[in-house]
Order: structure tokens, then sequence, then C-alpha cells
């Protein structure tokens, strides 16, 4: 017996050490970086309308009003791409064109995210296309998924917000207004994970089902959010101890920022879409698989690799009167 053998004899008989690599093989068998790749274009393609918004807005508020100004320029948001340079230099005015432009550029990038994600979650579910949701139908979804993002957005920012008005009135615990603050965050985080993928599913799956993907999802966001809030402040503070020095370049600083702007996306929509394997390969039992199975056809396969080729293959049915049937041929192996 070779060491791949005992590997893969291994991995099989200890189900534990079998699910990690079953999730993976599942993500390479759904292109789970393309399904994220898509969902972060949308997600960078609404950010830039958002901004126009956000302008918009600012220059109605901030109008006349050198206190707050100056507050906002001495954040992390002063050192943004464009909003930061025009409010540095006084230059940003509120615009009801683009205010109206705003939204609606953001309304179709979040949009496009939703559909992205459901998508993801109908290919990691194997949902047939037949029986996934109507453009209409898949419309009003998205519309419901971006208001439940929105509320779980809403809600870790009430969270902070609690947290720093508790410290400001003289109720600060210490340590222990921070840990109360990032459990009440990781916990709103796994209710909008596990309700989002109740909602973009286009199968009726259990509550229960989807649990474990919504932990994972919740987690994981946090910790991502806590790992790109770093990143953005030395950014900030980077950009700001190098201002005005031979040495700083305002386009670099724009381009770390963006960059990183699209890999915290990126990170997000992967953490998403594991998360919903996660879920697909416990209920579905699609576990353990064989260790070589991606690469060559010389192995035996095991139940859970059946499972997964027979839902990929019945995933592509298009009409409900269309019947396929999958079966497969004894293999040697040799391959033969």
């Amino acid at each position: 017996m070779t060491a791949v053998s005992r590997v893969d004899a291994f991995q099989r008989r200890h189900r534990r050490v079998g699910f990690p690599l079953a999730v993976l093989y599942k993500f390479v068998d759904d292109q789970g970086s393309y399904l994220a790749a898509l969902i972060t274009y949308y997600g960078f393609l609404s950010i830039f309308p958002l901004l126009l918004l956000f302008t918009s807005v600012l220059g109605f508020v901030l109008r006349g009003d050198q206190h707050l100004q100056q507050q906002i320029i001495s954040s992390a948001l002063g050192q943004f791409p464009v909003v930061g340079r025009d409010l540095a230099t006084g230059r940003l005015g509120g615009s009801t064109l683009g205010v109206v432009v705003g939204v609606l550029g953001s309304l179709y990038g979040g949009l496009g995210v939703a559909q992205a994600g459901q998508n993801a979650m109908n290919v990691a579910w194997a949902v047939p296309k037949n029986s996934r949701p109507n453009p209409f139908k898949a419309r009003g979804r998205s519309l419901l998924l971006l208001a439940t993002v929105g509320l779980g957005v809403l809600g870790t920012t009430v969270v902070a917000a609690i947290g720093t008005t508790a410290r400001a009135f003289g109720a600060d615990l210490g340590g222990g207004s921070q840990v109360l603050v990032l459990i009440g965050s990781v916990v709103l985080n796994v209710l909008v994970y596990w309700v989002a993928f109740h909602i973009a599913t286009g199968v009726d799956v259990g509550w229960r089902t989807l649990l474990p993907g919504a932990v994972l999802g919740g987690i994981g966001w946090q910790v991502l959010q806590t790992v790109g809030t770093a990143y953005v402040r030395h950014v900030a503070n980077t950009a700001a101890v190098t201002k005005g020095s031979a040495s700083s370049s305002t386009t670099n600083d724009t381009f770390a920022l963006v960059l990183g702007l699209i890999a915290f996306i990126y990170l997000g929509a992967l953490i998403t879409v594991i998360a919903v394997e996660v879920n697909v390969v416990r209920a579905k039992k699609l576990h353990p698989r064989s260790l070589l199975t991606p690469f060559t056809d010389a192995v035996e396969l095991t139940p859970g690799d059946e499972r997964t080729y027979t839902d990929a293959a019945k995933a592509q049915r298009n009409k409900g009167f269309e019947e396929v049937d999958v079966r497969f041929l004894p293999r040697s192996p040799d391959g033969g």
C-alpha cells in the first residue's frame, strides 16, 4: 500500500478528518473562487455609487459646520479615496443629482451582490435550474436580502455605539464591555447569516441545517472586520505620518486602500461560500471523498463522491418534465 493509499484510507475511516477535505473538494467542484469573485465584482461596483451618495449627503450635512468637518477629516474617513481629498480642501458639496444617482447605482450594485449570492447558494445546494426562482421572484428575494444585511449593519453599529456611550457616561467595565460588544456583534452576524442563507436558497432548507454555516460565517466575518479595521487605521496613520514628506505618495495610498478594499470584499465572499459548503456537505453527507478524485479517474468513488456528482448532474435540469439519470460504471483501480 502506497503512502497516498494509506492517507486516503485514514481519512475515509475518520469522518472528522475527511469532512474538511470534502468541504474543500465541494468548493473546488462548485468553482467557489469564481462564485466569490462574482460577489466581489458587484460588491466593489456598488462602492463607488455609495461614495457618490455619501459625499453628496456629507455635503449637505457638513455645510457651514467647520467643527464637524475637522472631526471627520481627522478620522480614517479623511484618508478615503475622493472623499478624504475633498474634505481636506473644503470642496465637498451636496447635490440632489448625486444623491439620486448614488441611490440608483448603489441599489443596482446591491441587487447584483444579492443575485450573485443567490446563485452561489443554488450552485452549492445543487438546486435544479427549473426549481430556482424566476427573475422577478429572485429580485424580490434580493431586496429582502439587502434589507436583512442592512438591518444587521445597523444592529452592529448600535451595539458598538452602546459600548461607546456607556464609557462616555462613566459606565466603563474595562475589558468586560469590549467583550460584551464583541459577543453582541458576533451574535448579530450569525443571525444575519442564518436569515440570509434561508432567504437566498432556492429550496426549503431547515433552519437547524443552516445553523453551523451561519456560526462559521458570523465568526469569520467578525474576524475579517477586526483585521480590516486595523488595516484601514494602519493606512490612515501611515498617510498622516508621511503627509507632506518627499516619500509620501497619494497615489500609492489610494491604491493600497482600494486593493485592500477589494481583498476585504473577496475574503468576505469566500467566507460566505465556504460557510454554505459546510452546510451542504454536512446535510447531504457528502463526506468522506476519495483523496484523488479531483485528479484522476483511477479511483474508487465513495458514496460521498457519487452523491456529489449525481447532484451536480441533476442540477442541470432545465424543465420539470426533463429527466436526468446518473449511473456509475464499475471501474478498476487502474482506471480501465
